[in-house]
Order: C-alpha cells, then sequence, then structure tokens
C-alpha cells in the first residue's frame, strides 16, 4: 500500500531544529515526508539536512522544478500538512490567504488536514493581531496546536515554547487516523480531569489510588487532534504533557475541585477520567508520624471528600454543557454503572472494570459507555484512545 503523504511545513524560527525528530517519527513510523521549509528556516537548518532525513529534494521556491508544478502538486497530493513551528508571520500569511513561496502556495492548496505547532515569545502568540489569526485558522478547520510554557530563547520564560516533538507526532497520528478535513470539535473548550488525587496523612504519607492518568491524556490528546481548546486538571500522573493542551496540575480532591469548578465555567464539555478519593484523613500530622514500640497505630479518622462530578451535573456552569464522568468497578460492573449514572447525574459514564492488573498502569482499556439517554456503547479491550475517540464521538453528538 502507499504510504501515507505528509507535508512538513518548517517556518524560521529558533525551534527549527526539533522539527528534525518531527520528521524522523514520521519517517519511521511509514508515513512519505516532504519538508517545505520557509527561506528563514534555511537559516537555522539546512536544505541538505531536510533532504537527507526525508529521501526527498528540498526547495524553497515555486520555481524549482517547474514542470513539475510544485506549487500545486505538494498540497494535491497529501493526506497531511503539519507546520512546525508556525511562526506568528507563517500563521499571518496562512490566514490572510498569502502566497509568495512554496509553502504558502502548498497552504492554499492542500484540501487534506492541516495542523499548525506554533512557536514564537509570549507577547508575539498574545499579540490580538496572531489570536485573531489563530482563530480565523480554527474556524476553517485547521488544527492549531497551543503552544507550552516554558523556557523560550535567552532568559525569557513563558508560552510559546514549541510542544515537544513526540507530542506533535501523536496529534499528527490523531488527525491522520480520522481521516477528515472538519475537526468536529473546533471552537469547542473541553475539560479533562486524569490521575489520581492523593490525600495527606503527614508530610510523606498519603492516601492514593492505582490510577495512572493514561486514560485522561488519550482525552485531551485525541480531542485536541479534533480541533478542541483543551484543559487537562493533572493529579499526580508525571506523564509529558500533551501537545496543544493547557496543563493544570493538582493534587487532592479538593484542588481538583477548585480548578475544574474554575475550568469548567466557560467549558463545552467536562470528562471526569481522574479516580477522585472519596475520602480524606480528618486530621493532617504536621510531623511524620512515628512508629510506637508495642502499640498499635491510632485508627485514621476519615470525611467524605466533595463529590465532584454529581455537584457539576446538577450545576452545569452554561447551558447544554455535556458532562461525562468514569466509574471503576470491581464487580457487578454494570448494575453499579447505572445506579451511579442515575445518582451523579451526568450525561455520561464510562464504565469498566479495574483491579491491580487491570486497566490501571496499562496502554488497554475496555469498557461500557452509559447514557443519561438510556443507551450502552460497548468499547472492546483496545488502546485507550480508542476508547477515547468514542466518548468524544458522543460528547460530539450531543454537542451538535
Amino acid at each position: 500500500m502507499d504510504k501515507p503523504k505528509v507535508v512538513l511545513g518548517v517556518s524560521g524560527g529558533i525551534a527549527a531544529y526539533k522539527a528534525c525528530e518531527l520528521l524522523r517519527r514520521l519517517t519511521e513510523s511509514g508515513h512519505d515526508v516532504r519538508v517545505v521549509p520557509t527561506a528563514s528556516a534555511l537559516h537555522f537548518v539546512g536544505a541538505a539536512t531536510w533532504s537527507a532525513l526525508s529521501g526527498h529534494p528540498v526547495s524553497t521556491e515555486v520555481w524549482d522544478d517547474v514542470h513539475e508544478v510544485p506549487h500545486v502538486r505538494i498540497g494535491q497530493s497529501a493526506d497531511l500538512v503539519v507546520v512546525a513551528p508556525a511562526t506568528a508571520d507563517m500563521l499571518a500569511k496562512a490566514a490572510h490567504g498569502l502566497a509568495d513561496d512554496l509553502l504558502t502556495n502548498t497552504l492554499l492548496t492542500a484540501r487534506c488536514p492541516v495542523v499548525f505547532a506554533p512557536a514564537m515569545h509570549t507577547e508575539m502568540w498574545e499579540h490580538p493581531a496572531t489570536q485573531e489569526n489563530v482563530a480565523t485558522l480554527r474556524r476553517r478547520g485547521a488544527v492549531v496546536i497551543e503552544p507550552a510554557v516554558g523556557r523560550l530563547t535567552g532568559v525569557d520564560t513563558g508560552k510559546g515554547r514549541l510542544p515537544d516533538p513526540t507530542e506533535i507526532f501523536e496529534v499528527c497520528r490523531r488527525v491522520l487516523a480520522r481521516g477528515v478535513t472538519e475537526p468536529d470539535l473546533k471552537g469547542r473548550h473541553v475539560v479533562v480531569s486524569a490521575g489520581g488525587t492523593r490525600e495527606p496523612l503527614d508530610p510523606v504519607r498519603f492516601l492514593g489510588n492505582r490510577s495512572s492518568g493514561k486514560q485522561g491524556y488519550a482525552l485531551a490528546r485525541t480531542a485536541a487532534a479534533r480541533g478542541a481548546r483543551v484543559t487537562l486538571l493533572a493529579a499526580n500522573t508525571g506523564l509529558p504533557d500533551p501537545a496543544g493542551v493547557d496543563v493544570v496540575q493538582v493534587g487532592t480532591a479538593v484542588q481538583l475541585r477548585e480548578a475544574v469548578l474554575k475550568a469548567a465555567a466557560d467549558a463545552d464539555a467536562v470528562v471526569m477520567a481522574a479516580a477522585v478519593a472519596d475520602f480524606r484523613p480528618a486530621e493532617y500530622a504536621t510531623g511524620k508520624i512515628k512508629k510506637k514500640d508495642d502499640k498499635d497505630p491510632e485508627p485514621v479518622v476519615l470525611v467524605r471528600n466533595p463529590d465532584i462530578l454529581a455537584e457539576i451535573s446538577a450545576d452545569r456552569a452554561r447551558p447544554g454543557q455535556v458532562v461525562v464522568g468514569f466509574a471503576a468497578e470491581t464487580d457487578d460492573v454494570l448494575a453499579n454503572g447505572r445506579t451511579k449514572l442515575v445518582r451523579k447525574g451526568c450525561d455520561l459514564l464510562v464504565v469498566n472494570e479495574v483491579g491491580e492488573r487491570k486497566t490501571f498502569g496499562s496502554e488497554e482499556n475496555e469498557a461500557v459507555v452509559l447514557g443519561a439517554d438510556g443507551s450502552e456503547t460497548a468499547v472492546p479491550y483496545g488502546p485507550k484512545e480508542a476508547l477515547a475517540e468514542t466518548v468524544w464521538d458522543l460528547v460530539a453528538h450531543r454537542l451538535s
């Protein structure tokens, strides 16, 4: 079978060198990649490097190989165009339909999904002109990944850093797998919680659970690839930030509740995939609890944590907001799930069986998604991103 054809556009930013890693991941995973840099990009990484890594000639001009009409043919034959890094200048040209080099011509002729991975200084990203250009591109169906927060050039730090190439690759892979040019979650803000909360007993001990956060991260990555603006509330995961996702770190159930209520204020959908502790210690020991010779420890008194899912389901932050919960069960899975769906009041409840060697920490999952409308959608055992796609399919249907 023919390899999927990917055009990797590289514009002139200091992060251009990171695109070499993205190119490597794309080629090694079986994609036929044509690199189309701008003239400015070649100041950072030379044409010989792009040509050697991709196996294709590299040009910035529409006048090279004119008999092959490259400014038309490259875009017409592509299955995906990804621009990484996408500078403020490139975003402006793409939004306004300018075509003064091979890359901008390619963008105009492409009829496949297009992904932009911006990278620039914080002030440039936050400028109203850039934000309007991003909004325009998203409205037209392009996936514009939110930049990461971190070290920029010099001593500057802030939002504008190119996301990790591995995470950009994951977005590209998901966009290609869907094979649609119109992201169904474009213009939507979704909130996803992931991981497991920890309730401290003393400075070194806590009550926790086995949740790794991988299912929540799969939900966040998938939503970003489908065009959504994603806020990920991460509880003790230790996982790398997904590309294009705003990550808020939390620790306890109380902290997660505060973060959920804040993020959900303007959200179209909230997916509570985190494993939230039902109880927390009534008292916190400021010093490490010591073991005393020949004496049993004092009982740990527990109090209830807030029921975040029930709270946001009962008091929706905005009309039409879709709320999704997760129910991890060890027995009578569906019966307990149906009871919990009614008690929580959410629109969808993802029910799965868990245990020491089931689901937690693995790359696979299987579940049944119960709907408040009486629907049941079974998701067979497979990658967690497959379950994530099903959840967003059901959410998108309800949002539409």
